[in-house]
């Protein structure tokens, strides 16, 4: 092999290299369907050189798309709905379960097991012709693809299982504990916005979310006559309501998916200046997730009202948080929550 040769074929290495390392790293940066589709759409776009490029997801009948994104330069376009196949070069390689490639026309299927999809790409016509090599790189970025969406697609399965076993706990706890102690329906969006202000990962937020419907489930625990009571409780029911973090987390350890929600319940009536309970801790000892939560649970239970305490209205509330910031409250997590409270509308009626 000469030098012009040798130099040529370590070029050609080298781009399919970093096409390879571009498309993991955005595979394991990217957590949701939707947005790998688009992302992996504009990439392929850039690694080509290419006018269009397409990545569609079938349906178990192969006819429709479930999801498709087409990229035209810098413009991507999502389509999330069920539509016919349409478009003669799409039918062509779903019919063959094989690769085209024709002058700057490039297509390969996306196979799992079964025909998951494909990807297409096409350059203009004053675009150099794809070649051999160009193809060979497309399916090995189409291996990868498949691995990804077939993570994310499982994932989502599960994901709506786990949801759906947590609204049936919720039903649950709702027909166990009194309306006077549940949530409003505005609780969850407020330490879901609280989470975003923080910025925290799409991964943590989802936590979030998840012990918001959850943190109180120790509660079911507890005796109704003590649960109900207005007056003050003793030093020993004073001890059983103090454990329903601890037995929060004991009633869902078991379901694996919430594994990163058992701190946010257990520790999310841990004050900052390490005054709290079940384990006194303080600062940055407690789990960012519990100190959002304990913000969002005070101010609640203040606007929304319990029966032993008198109901606040919500300048009164903001103005509780405020005052014990860096002593109930982390100062960070209080000041996102007051940019919150201002976007966001709540209506405690």
């Amino acid at each position: 092999m000469n030098i012009k040769s040798y130099s040529h074929h370590t070029k050609k290495y080298n781009v399919l290299i970093s096409a390879v390392h571009s498309v993991y790293r955005l595979i394991n940066s990217t957590f949701g369907l939707k947005d790998l589709v688009v992302r992996l759409s504009r990439l392929i776009c850039q690694i080509f050189h290419s006018q269009t490029s397409i990545v569609l997801l079938l349906d178990p009948s192969y006819e429709y798309s479930i999801l498709k994104c087409t990229t035209n330069g810098k413009k991507a376009s999502l389509v999330d709905k069920k539509v016919k196949l349409a478009d003669s070069r799409v039918k062509r390689i779903v019919k063959s379960i094989s690769s085209i490639k024709k002058s700057r026309l490039l297509g390969i299927p996306l196979v799992c097991e079964d025909l998951m999809g494909l990807i297409l790409v096409q350059r203009n016509k004053s675009s150099a012709a794809f070649d051999k090599f160009d193809q060979e790189m497309l399916m090995v970025i189409g291996e990868q693809a498949v691995v990804g969406i077939r993570n994310l697609q499982l994932y989502e399965e599960q994901h709506k299982l786990v949801l759906g076993s947590i609204k049936s706990l919720v039903t649950l706890l709702d027909t166990r504990i009194p309306q006077e102690y549940t949530h409003s329906p505005y609780f969850s969006r407020l330490v879901s916005a609280i989470g975003h202000q923080m910025r925290l990962s799409e991964r943590q937020i989802e936590s979030l979310k998840f012990a918001s419907m959850l943190h109180d489930t120790g509660k079911v625990d507890i005796p109704l006559e003590i649960l109900t009571k207005t007056t003050k409780l003793t030093s020993q029911e004073l001890k059983i309501i103090k454990n329903h973090p601890v037995k929060g987390a004991q009633i869902l350890r078991h379901l694996q998916a919430l594994k990163p929600v058992l701190p946010i319940i257990m520790y999310h009536h841990e004050k900052y200046d390490g005054t709290g309970y079940p384990s006194r801790l303080k600062k940055g000892q407690i789990p960012l997730g519990a100190r959002i939560m304990a913000v969002a649970d005070a101010f609640e239970a203040m606007v929304y009202g319990r029966p032993y305490r008198e109901r606040k209205d919500i300048r009164s509330a903001i103005k509780e948080i405020k005052k014990k910031s860096g002593t109930q409250f982390d100062p960070k997590v209080v000041e996102s929550f007051l940019k919150v409270i201002k976007k966001i509308k709540l209506k405690y009626a």
